[in-house]
This record gives C-alpha cells, sequence and structure tokens, in this order.
C-alpha cells in the first residue's frame, strides 16, 4: 500500500517551544489565550480543548494551531496530548505542528509508545531535558497518509477497549464505597448511631521503621509507600536490607498475611490489605493487626478508604507542608463500630465484587499485551 520511509520529526513537523510570560505583570495573564503546561496532560489526555490557565495577547507569544502534537519535554520528559484548539504553551514543550506529510493522530500513538526512549534522550545536570535539535532529529517510520490514518483508527479503538475496561473497574470500586455507606451510613456524622470506639482498642496499631538502613543488590524486601500505590504490596522497585536489619525492624513491625499496610508521610491512606506470605520489612508506614472479634480487616480498609481518614488528617495534621500523620493519631482515631454480623455481609459483598473486577482485570491485562503487540506490528509496517 505505497511505500514507507524513515524520517526525521524536523522534515515534517515544525518544532514549536514555549514561554512563560512574567508573572509580575498581571495584565499578561487571564485573557483569552489558552496557555498549557505538561502538568495538565495525564496518560490518559488524547485532545486538549481548554487550558487550566489563561493568558493575553499582549503577552505576543505565538499561538500553535489546533491539531499539534503536544510532547513534554521536561519535568517529566515523554506526556503527549493533542491541542484540539489553538493555543501556546509554556518552555516544558517541544511541540511539533504536523505537514501534511504526517497525520497528527499517528504521531501521537508512535510517540506513546516511546517514553521511555523520549527520557533516554534527555540531557541536563539537576534535571533532564530534550532539546529542540534533539527532537527535530528522532527518526520516525511514515507510509503513505492513507496507511498512517488506518493504523491511527485500528490503534485508537484497541485504546478505546482498554480504557472502557478500566472504568468498568473504576465502577465496581465506587459500588463497593457505595454500599458501605448504604450499609453503615457517613462514617463522620454516624447516623446510625454506631458504638465509637478507638482504633487502639480493637487493633493492634504500629509502624515500620524510620531509619534508613544500608541497601543491598540482594536481601530481604523493604517497602515505603511508593510500594503501596497500586492497591497491593508491590515488590518491583523494592530495596533490599540484610537479614540483621530485616529481624531487628520485626521485631518492632512484623508483618503477616491479612493485616492493613497504610502510608503515614507525603502520600496518606490508601490501605492495603497484605495478600502476601512473602516477608518483608516496611519503612514510614503504618501497620494495622487484627487481634479482635469486634473488627474485620476488610470493613476497617473501607473505612480508612473513605473520606473518613482525610477528615481525620484535616483535624491531626501535624506535617506543614508535607501531609503527615503520627502513630498516635492514628492510634486515637474514633471509628464507628458496626455489628460483627454486619460487617460478615459487608465482606461477602466486597468479595463478590472482588470477584467481578478479578475477571475484568484479567481482561484487561490481555487486552493491554494484545495493544502492545498491535502496535509493534503497526509501526513496523506488518499489518498494512
Amino acid at each position: 500500500m505505497g511505500k514507507w520511509e524513515m524520517v526525521r520529526l524536523g522534515d515534517v513537523c515544525e518544532v514549536v517551544s514555549g514561554t512563560t510570560p512574567s508573572t509580575s505583570k498581571p495584565e499578561l495573564w487571564d485573557g483569552d489565550v489558552k496557555w498549557i503546561a505538561p502538568a495538565e496532560i495525564n496518560e490518559d489526555s488524547y485532545f486538549i480543548y481548554d487550558t487550566v490557565k489563561h493568558i493575553s495577547e499582549k503577552a505576543g507569544l505565538k499561538t500553535m494551531p489546533a491539531g499539534t502534537v503536544l510532547l513534554s519535554s521536561r519535568a517529566p520528559i515523554g506526556k503527549v496530548a493533542i491541542a484540539g484548539s489553538e493555543m501556546c504553551c509554556n518552555q516544558g514543550f517541544k511541540n511539533l505542528v504536523c505537514s501534511e506529510k504526517i497525520y497528527n493522530r499517528y504521531l501521537y500513538r508512535f510517540l506513546k509508545n516511546k517514553t521511555e526512549y523520549l527520557n533516554s534522550l534527555g540531557r541536563g545536570a539537576t534535571f533532564k531535558e530534550i532539546s529542540k535539535p534533539i527532537v527535530a532529529q528522532i527518526e520516525i517510520p511514515l507510509p503513505p497518509l492513507e496507511v498512517q490514518r488506518q493504523i491511527a483508527d485500528v490503534l485508537d479503538r484497541a485504546s478505546a477497549l482498554i480504557e472502557k475496561r478500566k472504568a468498568q473497574i473504576d465502577k465496581l470500586d465506587l459500588l463497593v464505597k457505595s454500599q458501605f455507606i448504604e450499609m453503615f451510613g457517613d462514617p463522620v456524622t454516624n447516623p446510625k448511631g454506631w458504638d465509637v470506639v478507638a482504633l487502639k482498642t480493637v487493633c493492634d496499631v504500629r509502624d515500620g521503621t524510620h531509619d534508613s538502613p544500608k541497601y543491598i543488590s540482594e536481601g530481604f524486601p523493604l517497602l515505603t509507600s511508593k510500594n503501596f500505590t497500586k492497591g497491593y504490596a508491590d515488590f518491583e522497585d523494592a530495596n533490599y536490607i540484610t537479614e540483621k536489619d530485616f529481624q531487628a525492624i520485626n521485631q518492632r513491625s512484623k508483618v503477616d498475611y491479612g493485616d492493613i499496610v497504610m502510608p503515614m508521610i507525603g502520600t496518606i491512606g490508601s490501605p492495603v490489605i497484605v495478600d502476601t506470605d512473602r516477608p518483608f520489612a516496611i519503612k514510614n508506614v503504618a501497620l494495622i493487626k487484627f487481634n479482635n472479634s469486634r473488627i474485620i480487616n476488610v470493613y476497617l480498609q473501607a473505612l480508612l478508604s473513605s473520606y473518613f481518614l482525610e477528615y481525620a488528617i484535616r483535624q491531626n495534621n501535624r506535617g506543614g507542608t508535607q501531609k503527615f500523620i503520627a502513630l498516635g493519631d492514628i492510634r486515637r482515631l474514633s471509628i464507628p463500630l458496626p455489628p460483627i454480623s454486619m460487617q460478615e455481609d459487608f465482606i461477602v459483598f466486597v468479595h463478590q465484587v472482588e470477584t467481578q473486577k478479578s475477571l475484568l482485570q484479567q481482561s484487561l491485562t490481555k487486552l493491554e499485551l494484545n495493544y502492545k503487540s498491535l502496535m509493534q506490528k503497526c509501526f513496523r509496517g506488518e499489518i498494512f
């Protein structure tokens, strides 16, 4: 279906850098000109039609046309979107105004697959950045326009299936939260009048080490807040410590199956029920152990995942600009404690939802693998 060739982006696009108008001149801001910063682009961004901030025409910045492929060039490198309308950008971009030779949605899909490569091109001591000349030299396989459109359409449809599956999973999470409120009421106002007790009276509440043991290449995992952001104990980027340090930490905070682990500093909350027997130690996270027949871990996890904890943090926040909740404050949390029979009914519901969620998650994993394979074949010219 026509000849493919390797071209440089600078040969098929105009590379556009941005700038920030002086913040000391209010007359340059709050006008009608859209002005975008990298923080406004996330993993799911595609077309962006409006921006958080606007500037005045007095700023004198050249606008990029609708259809421009937005590419963040620092902090971080590799965020991608398409301008759905005319706009300007700050200096954290090296954007691509496409010529008639390249289809913007094709370029978007190509760059979405190149985050690691783009980061490898970064230069700089304080923070990495890709320069305008570097972006212009990036090579891309370029088929005829009709094939570019077909590839973009195929990848768009495959991506839409992935987003649909993610949305279904998110709805199940909302369903659990909705059922919690339906059964137990607002956990802050406690309209159903459940007994209220200090968390420390029904759970053993501890925390991990606050020291910084020496890391080694192989040993026992030491998990911190970053290792619990996915909703489970993630060992992929774990640091490792010696057996001696591991045993010393475990004298204070041994983690067992069924415990709850919850970050205490920076990113607070997101409690995780430990569902692995693999031994690991913890740092700067709370550890909640269950030794009382009046409370079940699934109920407490749902409670601490609700805005109840955010409310408590606002009442007890001692971290200044950094969010922080002290171990003593966690122990003193006044939690509503419904009858154990109701907690058990809630667990049955949660397990049913988790079964559905697991099936959807398996489907999502398969869709994502298929998408990666499809994308590689598309850009290698193996399909069209």
